[in-house]
């Protein structure tokens, strides 16, 4: 990782605030990104390191014309945990959270299948749905999470890039934002902009191989069709502030929350060895 582009300005800080999203430069060099890559093919093998088991796995006949998603691929794979454990990812999440610290929340590895064709599939396979991550994550004290989205190569509409609705953090948690399996982005664009009563304008993200996209746990984003003959593969870290705690609700994780132990309390922080520190301001790691 390029540590020397780890630090944030006011100005990054100020259009995160705003937009509820920010694009850092490339951070992953040719070597990781290749190394990444490799974990990709690795992880849908089977093959992994230690003895260990994801927390969580969808990945339907392990298809690969099929969207694949695995989560907490960092306890079964040593690349994938160096990348989201990275300081430098902390330290940038901790600027936009405006934290003195960042955990790791959890991960996810993400394969969005090419379809190689120029034709336009409005369902097509690796559609992801417009949603919210808090929608998911409600079991927490704050909706002050931040995603860092790293591609492993470029991408762009051509191959399905994320695209977000820029302000759409400040709308609050909308009910209909729960649809990252639904493929119909069109009918959940619709659903959830007729619930906001906002205007909706989305803004596709380009990356370049080894830049990573910071979005809000609050921001509406989603994906559509890969055109391209190729996977688009991406490693995704969810981070937390320090000191975020357990927050009862009837929608949640429930994966996350029995890290926490048989019966978890109210105010109960995640600060275990499940949720690692990556950065704290008064440990000066660089």
């Amino acid at each position: 990782m390029k540590e020397t582009v780890g630090h944030i300005t006011q100005e990054d800080k100020e259009f995160y605030k705003e937009n509820g999203y920010w694009v850092s430069p490339v951070l992953f060099g040719e070597d990781e990104i290749a190394e990444l890559r490799r974990a990709h093919d690795r992880i849908w093998s089977f093959d992994y390191d230690g003895d260990g088991y994801p927390l969580e796995e969808w990945r339907p006949s392990n298809n690969p014309k099929m969207l694949r998603k695995i989560d907490n691929s960092w306890w079964i794979n040593d690349a994938v945990r160096k990348t989201v454990t990275n300081p430098v990812l902390g330290r940038i999440a901790a600027g936009l959270m405006d934290s003195s610290g960042a955990r790791l929340w959890y991960d996810q590895v993400i394969y969005k299948p090419g379809t190689g064709t120029g034709e336009k599939d409005a369902l097509s396979p690796g559609n992801v749905g417009w949603h919210q991550d808090y929608i998911y994550w409600q079991c927490t004290d704050t909706p002050n999470l931040v995603t860092a989205w790293i591609a492993l190569q470029d991408t762009d509409l051509t191959n399905g890039c994320m695209s977000v609705v820029p302000g759409s953090h400040k709308w609050g948690l909308l009910g209909g934002s729960d649809a990252f399996f639904n493929r119909d982005l069109e009918a959940v664009k619709h659903r959830i902009a007729q619930e906001s009563g906002r205007e909706w304008k989305e803004v596709p993200v380009t990356l370049k191989a080894g830049q990573a996209s910071f979005h809000h746990a609050l921001t509406i984003h989603g994906s559509g069709q890969n055109h391209s003959a190729d996977p688009r593969l991406s490693v995704v870290a969810h981070l937390m502030p320090d000191g975020m705690a357990y927050k009862k609700h009837g929608h949640h994780n429930v994966d996350n929350i029995r890290l926490l132990g048989p019966r978890p309390k109210e105010g109960q922080r995640y600060d275990n060895h499940y949720w690692p520190l990556l950065y704290a301001e008064h440990s000066h790691q660089d």
